[in-house]
């Protein structure tokens, strides 16, 4: 049974930083890419960034670009996204992914989310 499982949420001023985790089991993720979507409250579902898993190359969303990067532990089998100078826009409910295609709109398999609240 494939399980993401996110930690890391809360609230925080705005040009503060937040790390968020999320831990995968289940399989083996070696060929996938690992990720994050965001949801705003009244919006849809946003893609943030993601990692190859094999290799370590990184895509961002233009919104974040500059701002958040993902990285990897390989041994803990744990993706990270470090959100620095944060906004009120950036509030939102984080979403973990894991996808063999590294798709943009949509993944195979998806964490529970947790809730990033940014104060202006």
């Amino acid at each position: 049974q494939v399980q993401l499982v996110e930690s890391g949420g809360g609230l925080v001023q705005a040009g503060g930083s937040l790390r968020l985790s999320c831990t995968a089991s289940g399989r083996t993720f070696s060929n996938f890419y690992m990720g994050w979507f965001r949801q705003a409250p009244g919006k849809e579902r946003e893609f943030v960034g993601n990692i190859r898993w094999s290799g370590g190359s990184t895509y961002y969303a233009d919104s974040v670009k500059g701002r958040l990067t993902i990285t990897r532990d390989n041994a803990k089998n744990t993706v990270y996204l470090q959100m620095n100078s944060l906004k009120p826009e950036d509030t939102a409910v984080y979403y973990c992914e894991a996808d063999r295609l590294g798709r943009r709109k949509e993944s195979e398999y998806w964490g529970q989310g947790t809730e990033v609240t940014v104060s202006s």
